[in-house]
Order: structure tokens, then C-alpha cells, then sequence
């Protein structure tokens, strides 16, 4: 790699951790998550921590509140009931409102919860940075995908001590420290890839594990690794997230400093 390509490559590294600090602190950002509530664990269809009766409906979950309660939907005040789908875009972007509070819904293996994002969470404020490994080129790789012959899904450990099924469309191969390895990944919607993998790293100089993404492959399948990019998961920074543990083969026995190591608290 040419000084000027390595610069530009380093500058470009520099302005993504910009952007990722601004997008995890950000007023509902992963660090304002302060539940994750699941309909089948409700009493009677209650949360301690939000208002309103909360059910199973279909296809839906039913809201029952009244203006008391003080929630609204689609900025108006609820009295009544109304039925809610799967909120799809970021939890700025949900349909309930709680004094602030952004109140997601999801559903996971059929299973529905709610999620509480609150820009006043203890997370947020005790936030400083995320602590990353230095800009290190050599930990750009040339890598190739090869795709399964069909998906496949496999149950891992899940951050909540639950397991879920994974998918995986995939291997990814690269060499590094001289040895060929393999990591299990998924084709994310827009063709690029994701992978959950732990190193040698993973619980001692960096968290347990970390999520890595490249660009969509070539027709030939060749793509960039670039493990200066490798993620902290959503769970570091809140523990309601209910973030998949690494695959079977996708713990790499060599260390890898690069990408993102841990979040720092003041």
C-alpha cells in the first residue's frame, strides 16, 4: 500500500470512529437503552417500567392506556387502544412516546417485546469514548466469500443467556499471521457481509466479541477484510440488547488488534 493510500485509508478510519461516537451517544443511541420487556414474561400485561396493557394480537401487539398513563402514538395522546407492527427504523424513529422515552417494539423467533430508549439513562451519561486498537494496515486482508449452497441456521448463546437461531449464507476465507482461516457470515439485504467472531483478544484486551462487516463482494466473490473496522456489539454498551454470540468456527485462535476494543466509562 502506497504512503498517500495508506494516509487516505487511516484519515477515512479516523472519521468513521468520529461518526460512530456521534451515532451510540446520540439521544437514542444503543446507550439509551435501558429494557428489553417481553410480552410472554408480563404479568397480566404489564411492565414495571412503562404504562399501558400490552398484548398479543396476531399480528400486532395491543396498546390499551389512557391519557393518565401518558403515552402517545404518532405524536397524540392515547386513550384508547391501538394496534402496533414491528417498528422497522431506528428508535428515534418509534411510534410511542413515554415523557421522552421512545418505546420500540420488536419481535424476535415470534416471540414480542418492547424496548425503552431513554436519553436520560445512566449508560449515557457515564459514557467517554470507545476505546479502539491503533489504525493498523496490515489488518486490511483481501478476502474471499463463498457463498452455501443454501442458508443455513445454527443456535448460539444469545446476551441474555437465551439461544436463538443464527443465520448464515457463508463462509468468509483470509489469511493472517501466515495461516488461512474461516469466519460463518451472513449476506446482509444491501449484498454486504456481517459476522459475529471472537479473537484472541475477546475478553482480555477487548470484549468478549465484536462484530465485523465488509463491502459486498466482487462477482468473483473477492472482497476487502478490514478488521480496523471490527465493531464493539450492541450489548457493550447496554445490557438489554440481546446481542448472538459467535457461531461454532468463528472464534480465530490468533489475536486480532484491530477495530474497536471496549467502552469507557467516566
Amino acid at each position: 500500500m502506497s504512503t498517500d493510500t495508506g494516509n487516505d485509508a487511516r484519515q477515512q478510519w479516523k472519521t468513521w470512529r468520529e461518526e460512530r461516537t456521534e451515532t451510540v451517544c446520540a439521544p437514542y443511541g444503543p446507550l439509551s437503552l435501558t429494557g428489553t420487556y417481553w410480552l410472554a414474561d408480563a404479568t397480566e400485561g404489564r411492565f414495571p417500567a412503562i404504562p399501558g396493557h400490552w398484548t398479543e394480537d396476531g399480528d400486532a401487539v395491543l396498546l390499551t392506556a389512557t391519557a393518565a398513563d401518558g403515552l402517545t402514538v404518532d405524536g397524540r395522546p392515547l386513550n384508547g387502544e391501538v394496534r402496533l407492527g414491528v417498528d422497522k427504523g431506528p428508535a428515534a424513529a418509534a411510534r410511542v412516546d413515554y415523557g421522552g422515552r421512545k418505546i420500540l417494539v420488536l419481535r424476535r423467533e415470534g416471540l414480542w417485546a418492547v424496548r425503552v430508549f431513554d436519553p436520560g439513562s445512566a449508560g449515557r451519561r457515564a459514557f467517554t469514548a470507545i476505546d479502539a486498537f491503533e489504525y493498523d494496515e496490515d489488518w486490511v486482508l483481501p478476502g474471499v466469500f463463498r457463498p452455501y449452497d443454501g442458508s443455513r441456521r445454527v443456535q448460539v448463546e444469545n446476551a441474555d443467556g437465551r439461544e436463538r437461531g443464527l443465520g448464515l449464507d457463508g463462509e468468509l476465507t483470509f489469511t493472517a499471521a501466515g495461516s488461512a482461516f474461516a469466519l460463518q457470515v451472513a449476506v446482509e439485504v444491501d449484498g454486504t457481509l456481517w459476522a459475529v467472531f471472537a479473537d484472541g483478544t475477546s475478553g482480555d484486551t477487548s470484549y468478549r466479541f465484536r462484530f465485523l462487516r465488509t463491502p459486498a463482494p466482487g462477482v468473483d466473490g473477492r472482497v476487502a477484510v478490514d478488521f480496523n473496522h471490527a465493531l464493539l456489539p450492541p450489548c457493550a454498551f447496554a445490557d438489554h440488547f440481546i446481542c448472538p454470540f459467535p457461531p461454532p468456527g468463528n472464534t480465530l485462535p490468533i489475536a486480532v488488534p484491530a477495530g474497536e476494543r471496549r467502552v469507557l466509562v467516566g
